[in-house]
């Protein structure tokens, strides 16, 4: 049996599905508040828990052969950090000595493509590339590179493990609406009236769900895997956007410095209005730093072929139909 860690997220659903079609049997690891909607009709056993709870996770993971530990806390809001840091790192140690003391035969483990240490530009992103602790982005990507070495140092105690860095997902199935399908949406509604440069590589969620089963299965103990897509820039999205869709897209150009003003103070407007940020300086500073990124090895040891970003956005958008949320 397997058991997936946020199995009520983004790619942990899809994960789900992904499993269940394999024939697997699946254990949801998930918390009591947790919105099961994307689990809505699968067979799947619920355990509650919480990975702050040693004794929860002893509790789910007896009869457990691989663990894909996807559960994180995302945030770029600098009052979350303590939270991410104790969810994302302590988390995962519990995770780990969970798996030793129940004989867990495989852990998958999610980290971050911003986990690795940035090369300049120009310079090709790839598993050559260390893990960063001392990130500066922010504390979420510190957390998973302190994480992701800890997994990959378990391999050497009889655990196997593998590591797993992919980029910007998109897709359909996101029930949650993501930053990127939330833009989708104020795209068919009209509500996007300019347009920013930059570029970044986004992968299919049912590519990465796939390429960790393909990592349990294939991959290498100890090794990590960069599970990237295609390196897309701003207008070719909003290109594809209007192919799509038949809305012409705008015209309009946003200076980069006028974007990067208005993000200095968008924290503050986010915490007291309680919205969810459309655009921070992390994501700009994401959108103009090295997108040039690479999934050979993982295409090599495991077989990983992601499928082409506009059949993804084709696909969201026939989701987001069926789902209700366009009419």
């Amino acid at each position: 049996m397997d058991l997936v860690t946020g199995s009520t997220g983004f790619i942990g659903g899809v994960l789900v599905r992904e499993l269940i079609k394999r024939g697997r049997k699946v254990r949801a690891f998930m918390r009591s508040t947790s919105d099961a909607a994307r689990l809505r009709g699968l067979p799947v056993e619920r355990v509650a828990g919480s990975l702050m709870d040693q004794q929860s996770l002893y509790n789910a993971f007896r009869g457990i052969d691989t663990v894909y530990h996807m559960a994180a806390r995302v945030s770029i809001m600098p009052w979350e950090e303590k939270l991410m840091r104790s969810t994302n790192l302590e988390g995962t140690r519990n995770i780990i000595k969970a798996c030793m003391k129940c004989g867990v035969k495989k852990l998958v483990y999610t980290s971050s493509i911003h986990a690795l240490k940035e090369p300049p530009c120009g310079k090709i992103i790839d598993e050559s590339m260390p893990f960063d602790p001392g990130n500066r982005r922010g504390e979420y990507d510190r957390a998973k590179a302190v994480s992701s070495m800890e997994v990959i140092n378990m391999a050497g105690d009889g655990l196997f493990t593998v590591v797993l860095c992919p980029t910007g997902t998109l897709g359909p199935y996101d029930w949650r609406l993501s930053a990127i399908t939330r833009t989708f949406l104020d795209y068919y509604h009209g509500k996007l009236k300019m347009k920013i440069e930059g570029a970044y590589d986004f992968v299919d969620v049912r590519d990465v769900a796939l390429g960790h089963i393909l990592a349990a299965e294939k991959g290498k103990p100890g090794q990590s895997y960069i599970l990237s897509g295609e390196r897309v820039t701003m207008d070719n999205m909003f290109k594809m956007l209007e192919e799509e869709t038949g809305i012409p897209a705008p015209e309009m150009r946003v200076p980069l410095y006028l974007v990067r003003a208005a993000c200095i103070f968008s924290p503050a407007y986010y915490r007291i209005s309680g919205k969810t940020p459309r655009f921070t300086s992390y994501s700009i500073n994401t959108l103009h730093s090295n997108s040039l990124i690479s999934h050979e090895k993982a295409s090599q040891e495991l077989g990983y072929n992601p499928r082409p970003i506009k059949e993804s956005i084709k696909d969201t958008f026939r989701w987001l139909y069926d789902a209700g949320f366009i009419s």
